[in-house]
């Protein structure tokens, strides 16, 4: 950003390919500076899903940094000493390994020249003796390119290992527990707070029977990253280059412990892959085409006509322009992202004009409204056609039709004085402005059209029904209930609107979206409602129903921030009638609210997300009889669904008064004291 004076802070957001946040986080600005470094930390399970970073609040393709599988592809390669036991899996480590790592990662199973001949990120050898020839020098110069290599120990180490260890071995192993050794099998120590490891829990049950011992030397304590609990270590770690090689004392399988049928053995090596670098890609060559690129308004679009493929061997040094735009290159499988990063130059205030230049400011073009005159101009040669008609026929003696001629001239002269007006009046009352008028002369409640009659039926007679309800019990009394058009009605007049989801909606239009999060942002509130009584429909996750999968789609160009379950304490539980849950013509599924950072629209929350079918629990007909059956609660569930859309309507109408309420009794006491 440029330098400013004070402080500032701005919100960062993470999401994934559909739009759901994974993760928010703060980078704050000190006073004069216009860079910063702000630290995100997201498991294994997180970081493989990003691919996108925003700054919340800002709308444009600087704002936005997109993740590739260089952030997420972290393929591993496993390779055993005595090759894969196909007979009797369980006693392979290949076996043990595979299972631990093939959630998080892509497995791949060979020897090492194949492995290595494709890109790799983590190389596993377990209980591999001796490295040597070609083999050798391939691991060494991956390692130093930032490769991760884990070693397990193993009965063939025992005998001799080579140097390519972190530390120096002794030659044999140690028994823990057994008929021929004095010692019981070991557990593990805490880990310490500047290992990989750290904040892992140790299962109580967890013993190490055997392992391979370290020979001691002046850095085996800083090379240590786990030990039993008699402070002999269990794994060592050493930086090459800029990759990381590791030995685990003990085997990858039951021989040595039970270590790998523990979930600690699961998340150890979690750990270990996200040491690792990411990877794209099998190969470098040929060209990259683009495949999504960004607009100006930092969303993902097709690419323009005008972009063009690279060659990957030059994708590294690319910088963006016209003709290479922000986005993805490249194919599905192996994608690469282009972003603008240090390529932006920095935007500098102008000191002064150059000569020639003249300042003017901007305004509306001027323009002239010909409607009315045109009018006025059929009008009166219609008069002088009507005349003219009736005199080439003579039905009009000559000393009328002198006397008609001048009443002709007078009528259209008064007509073109007068007719501009009515014209510009009839213009002023078209369909737009009858909306506006309706809209603004009375408190009005409305909802969306979602062009299904049935549905939206549903929605005006609710809206009616609650309106009823709340002229009878409140002081609140709003007109009848406006339909709303996305796509063409203005927002901003209506203080709560209903927006019920049907799966064949379709996608809000850029302009739309705009107007949606204008009147979000502004203090408006939106009820969404998908109607389909799913616990998980209004989650934002997995295993969605199909209304939820559409309010996802309406929802992704939008600016959402974080949603939460409403709160017990929150303003939407007492600001009429006190309720403990919301319901409607369902219930048992999740409300969810805002969660406000604080300070934002007095902390009310501008969208509000259920499934309960509010509309369809509110809804009356014309005799005031409600249509339709509310269950499993009958009509005391419809009660309470009455008295949530009038706690509804006061928190959209009065905002937080009601959490400053909490604090009256201590107000007064101290007014007392």
């Amino acid at each position: 950003r440029t330098a400013t004076t004070g402080e500032e802070s701005l919100w960062l957001r993470v999401s994934d390919e559909d739009g759901a946040v994974l993760a928010r986080m703060v980078a704050s600005f000190a006073d004069g500076e216009s860079a910063t470094t702000a630290a995100l930390e997201v498991p294994a399970e997180l970081r493989n899903r990003m691919a996108r970073l925003a700054i919340e609040g800002e709308r444009g393709a600087n704002a936005v940094v997109l993740f590739d599988e260089r952030w997420r592809r972290r393929p591993v390669g496993l390779v055993a000493g005595a090759g894969i036991e196909a007979d009797q899996p369980l006693l392979s480590e290949i076996f043990y390994l595979e299972r631990a790592l093939d959630p998080i990662s892509e497995v791949r199973k060979g020897e090492v020249e194949d492995l290595l001949a494709r890109p790799l990120a983590v190389l596993v050898l377990a209980d591999v003796k001796t490295i040597v020839g070609t083999e050798r020098l391939l691991i060494e110069t991956w390692i130093d390119n930032g490769g991760v290599l884990v070693r397990f120990a193993g009965p063939r180490m025992a005998e001799g290992v080579d140097d390519l260890v972190p530390i120096r071995l002794r030659i044999g192993d140690r028994a823990l527990g057994g008929t021929m050794s004095w010692d019981m099998p070991a557990s593990l120590a805490r880990f310490a707070d500047d290992t990989p490891f750290a904040g892992l829990h140790i299962p109580p049950d967890v013993e190490i029977r055997r392992q391979v011992l370290a020979e001691p030397s002046l850095d085996l304590a800083a090379k240590t990253w786990a030990r039993l609990a008699d402070g002999t270590p269990l794994v060592t770690a050493e930086r090459r280059g800029d990759g990381w090689l590791v030995l685990v004392h003990t085997t990858a399988s039951f021989a040595w412990s039970n270590l790998a049928i523990s979930g600690l053995f699961v998340e150890m090596l979690h750990r270990l892959v996200q040491l690792s670098q990411g990877v794209v890609g099998d190969r470098d060559e040929g060209m990259l085409a683009p495949l999504r690129t960004l607009d100006g308004f930092g969303r993902l679009t097709e690419p323009a006509e005008h972009s063009r493929a690279v060659a990957a061997s030059d994708f590294a040094d690319l910088a963006p322009g016209p003709r290479y735009p922000p986005g993805y290159y490249g194919a599905q499988g192996g994608r690469r992202a282009l972003n603008l990063g240090a390529g932006l130059i920095a935007i500098k205030a102008i000191d002064t004009l150059p000569a020639g230049a003249t300042r003017r400011v901007f305004g509306e073009a001027g323009e002239t409204d010909l409607k009315p005159w045109f009018l006025v101009a059929a009008l009166v040669l219609a008069f002088v056609d009507l005349f003219a008609g009736m005199v080439l026929r003579g039905l009009m003696p000559s000393g009328v039709s002198r006397r008609a001629g001048r009443t002709a001239a007078g009528l259209a002269l008064m007509t073109v004085l007068a007719g501009a007006a009515p014209a510009v009046a009839q213009e002023a009352t078209s369909e737009g402005d009858y909306f506006v008028l309706a809209a603004t002369l009375q408190s009005r409640l409305a909802y969306i059209k979602t062009g299904d009659r049935d549905i939206d039926h549903t929605s005006l007679r609710g809206l009616a029904g609650l309106v009823i309800v709340l002229t009878a019990r409140t002081s609140i009394e709003p007109a009848e209930p406006m339909a709303i058009d996305v796509e063409r009605d203005e927002l901003i007049f209506f203080p709560l609107i209903y927006w019920p989801i049907t799966p064949s909606q379709s996608a809000l239009s850029p302009a739309a979206a705009v107007k949606v999060n204008h009147y979000l942002k502004t203090g408006g509130i939106i009820l969404f409602d998908t109607r389909d009584h799913n616990v998980g429909a209004t989650s934002l996750s997995g295993g969605l129903s199909p209304s939820a999968r559409r309010l996802r789609t309406l929802l992704r160009g939008l600016d959402i921030p974080p949603l939460y379950p409403v709160p017990e304490d929150h303003i939407l539980t007492r600001a009429f009638y006190l309720m403990p849950d919301f319901p409607g013509r369902w219930t048992g599924g999740q409300v969810w609210v805002e969660r406000h950072p604080g300070g934002v629209n007095d902390g009310v929350s501008s969208l509000i997300i259920g499934s309960h079918d509010w509309a369809a629990a509110w809804a009356l007909d014309e005799g005031r009889r409600p249509m339709f059956a509310v269950v499993p609660g009958g009509e005391r569930q419809r009660e309470d669904a009455f008295r949530f859309g009038i706690n509804l309507v006061m928190y959209a109408m009065t905002g937080n008064y009601k959490a400053d309420q909490v604090h009256l009794p201590a107000i007064l006491d101290r007014l007392g004291q």
